[in-house]
Formats: structure tokens, sequence, C-alpha cells
């Protein structure tokens, strides 16, 4: 069986920048998980005394806090300020771009629309910058929008991981029924491309196995794409989760990874399937 890497996979640049803001501050602690991969997580846990908070109630004054790549709201950014805190901004620019697009357009009077999960940090932290929270909407689905009390003026952002197909027909539905309607695409790049390649693997592919956290939006996202055209796709989170039987019979193993997924679980990962082999 042959195994092939997808041409583009794994860390963007987002985590790469994130890591080496936490690597270069030992001893402070993230708000909230750094990234979505809890083996990463680990790593800077032991080699560099990165601690985690959970809340704003597992953070002391005189701690130093990273801000985790997905961002935090804007309130809770206030508090730590406040409280005299060192805090770091680790919050990806591609992330930080929706804020300040929904702070802008809330205060030109804009209804805001975000397409995303609301349960997602990235999504909680972006939607805090509305002027006005009542008239700032998270949708996943365009026949959500039915019952909205929007403006004739809307704005739309996206969280950042989300399929470019399934931000469009959000944006087709607001078309239809709204006067003036300000489209910002703020899907990540590396999301692009990490999707397309795992996408052109996949319809090759006999099984493909995709490695991230399974709290990872942009890691399920990989997933679902490859189960399109790959029935034989798996989300696994490190090598320990490997089925031999996953491999019987099979010719060509694919292999993608979502954007907070570090080379050196790639590597684990691999060097697990090729023992198999033998």
């Amino acid at each position: 069986m042959k195994i092939e890497l997808a041409s583009s996979y794994g860390f963007c640049f987002g985590v790469k920048r994130a890591i080496r803001i936490a690597e270069e501050h030992k001893g402070s602690k993230t708000y909230g998980p750094l990234i979505h991969n809890k083996d990463e997580i680990n790593r800077l846990k032991e080699g560099f005394n990165i601690g985690l908070a959970e809340s704003l109630n597992d953070i002391d004054a005189d701690d130093s806090v990273v801000i985790r790549t997905h961002g935090i709201p804007k309130h809770e950014l206030a508090v730590l300020n406040k409280q005299n805190n060192k805090v770091i901004d680790a919050t990806c620019p591609y992330v930080t771009t929706p804020q300040q697009i929904v702070e802008k357009m809330s205060e030109e009077g804009y209804s805001i629309v975000i397409f995303g999960d609301k349960n997602h940090p990235e999504i909680k932290g972006v939607v805090s910058y509305a002027v006005n929270p009542k008239d700032a909407f998270i949708v996943l689905e365009s026949d959500e929008l039915e019952d909205l009390p929007l403006s004739s003026k809307v704005a739309l952002v996206s969280q950042t991981t989300r399929k470019p197909e399934d931000f469009l027909k959000i944006v087709n539905a607001l078309i239809l029924t709204r006067k003036e309607v300000r489209v910002f695409n703020t899907i990540c790049n590396a999301t692009f491309e990490n999707q397309d390649a795992a996408a052109e693997l996949a319809k090759r592919a006999d099984v493909m196995i995709v490695i991230g956290g399974k709290h990872s939006s942009n890691t399920k996202q990989l997933h679902s794409i490859c189960k399109r055209d790959c029935e034989d796709s798996y989300l696994i989170e490190n090598e320990e989760e490997l089925d031999p039987s996953w491999f019987e019979g099979k010719k060509l193993c694919g292999i993608s990874a979502g954007a907070s997924t570090p080379d050196w679980v790639v590597q684990n990962v691999i060097n697990k399937i090729e023992s198999m082999k033998k």
C-alpha cells in the first residue's frame, strides 16, 4: 500500500505564529486552548511551562496571558487589561479581520450576519464586537435568515474555517431579500488550500486518514470533504487511534491534517501505518 500526503495540509500561518508566541513566553498561561490539538498543547506545557486557563477565574492578576488563536470576547479582553495582566495577543490575524469588520459595520448601522457555529470560540469572539448585540445574528443555514429582524442594510462575514460553497448560499439568500448587502469573505486561504488538496487526493485514495483535534472545525470540515469521495475516511487525533483493519486490501492511503496539527504528529501517524504494512 502506498501512502500519499495531500499537497497542502497541517499548520497554517496563524497556528505557527501562535505557537512561536507561546514558546517565547515561557511560564505564561493561555486563555482557552491555544489551538485545537491536545498533543501540541501538552508539548507546550511540558517543554515551555505553558499553563491553561479555562476561564477568567483561573487567571491571577500577575499572570502573563496568551490570547488563543481563535480570539476571545471583547469584554473578557477588557477584564484582563483592567486587571493589568500582561496580555500577549496570539489571535490569528485572519480572525482579527472579521472582529474589526463587525465592529465597524455595526457602528455604521448595518445588521450583522455571521456565518458560523455559535458555540465555536472564534464566533463567540467575533460577535462580541457588534456595537448592538441585538442586531448581530449567527447562522449556519440560509433558512435561518427568514425569521431574523434584519434591517435593509446587512453586512456578512464568515467563520474562517467554513466551506466557501456554504457561505455562498447565505450570500445568495441575503441578496434576494435585502436592499444592501456588504459581503466580506473572511474564510482563510489556508482553509481553501487544505480542503482542495484533500478533495483531490480523496478522489484517488482507497482510504483517507485526516489528522486533527476532534473539536477542530477545520479538521471536521476536511473529514467531511474526504468522506464525499472516499467512504473509508477516518478522523483521528494521533497514531494511537489507528485501526489495522482500515488498511486491509487498500492500495493508496491518503493523509491530510487540520490547521492545528503539527508535523511531528503527522509523522508519527505515517510511521505507525508503515509499521502496520510489515
